[in-house]
């Protein structure tokens, strides 16, 4: 039987560690039961998140484009760790416009992606994705599906006056602090969080379907956040 060298279980281990710290850094800290947000406070956290976008004068494509997007996926901090081998995740809520062009949301949704190169540190990065295609928003109705495999993902042109013409599913952005310049969303596993919707909406058994295309729950403490996306598309 082949013996498995001992610095490769150890980076095997480590390995599995860093994933997750990466999946679980952003929900776990100070605070009630450990959560680092609680839907409330993700909702709050987001909309921040939304105007940073909106403000940032190297963001021109996404405050261009938002108007034509049909969802706005949003992670106020999505975590990335590594040591060779290396992961991300974090918490993140979805926007959708319906077809009388009023948004609606938000839904809850939990990110996490593995990936292999030579890296090392911690950063954390708020994320920013236009759902750009009904393919796209279909996706994100089921359970769980994978960037990049179910539907196409493009990194978004950053720079002032930056222009080009994407052709993809998903368009992402993401303002950084860290050792890593960014994060690549490629292949990460978006996952409906159905424990935090039946909480924000008081309803158990909520599904995205359910807030998102059915209008069948509301919360008010979602206007803030849904008044920047309906002023910051409104006329696009």
């Amino acid at each position: 039987m082949k013996q498995i060298p001992l610095f490769q279980t150890a980076l095997t281990g480590a390995a599995v560690a860093l994933l997750a710290l990466a999946i679980h850094a952003p929900a776990y800290a100070q605070g009630s039961n450990n959560e680092r947000f609680a839907p409330s406070e993700l909702v709050l956290a987001a909309n921040t998140s939304l105007q940073n976008f909106l403000r940032d004068p190297d963001m021109s494509w996404l405050q261009q484009n938002i108007g034509r997007a049909k969802g706005v996926l949003i992670a106020p901090e999505v975590v990335k760790a590594g040591f060779i081998f290396g992961g991300s995740g974090g918490r993140a809520l979805l926007l959708v416009k319906d077809r009388s062009g009023q948004w609606t949301g938000p839904a809850f949704y939990t990110l996490a992606t593995g990936s292999v190169g030579f890296q090392a540190g911690i950063s954390v990065s708020e994320v920013a994705m236009l759902v750009m295609t009904e393919k796209a928003v279909n996706a994100l109705m089921a359970t769980s599906f994978r960037l990049g495999g179910d539907a196409s993902i493009a990194a978004g042109p950053v720079g002032a006056g930056a222009k080009s013409d994407l052709v993809a599913d998903f368009v992402t952005f993401s303002r950084s602090k860290g050792i890593y310049g960014g994060v690549n969303l490629d292949g990460t596993v978006v996952t409906t969080n159905d424990e935090w919707n039946a909480a924000y909406y008081g309803k158990p058994g909520v599904m995205a379907p359910d807030i998102l295309i059915r209008g069948t729950v509301n919360n008010s403490e979602a206007a803030p956040l849904l008044a920047t996306i309906g002023k910051a598309t409104a006329g696009k």
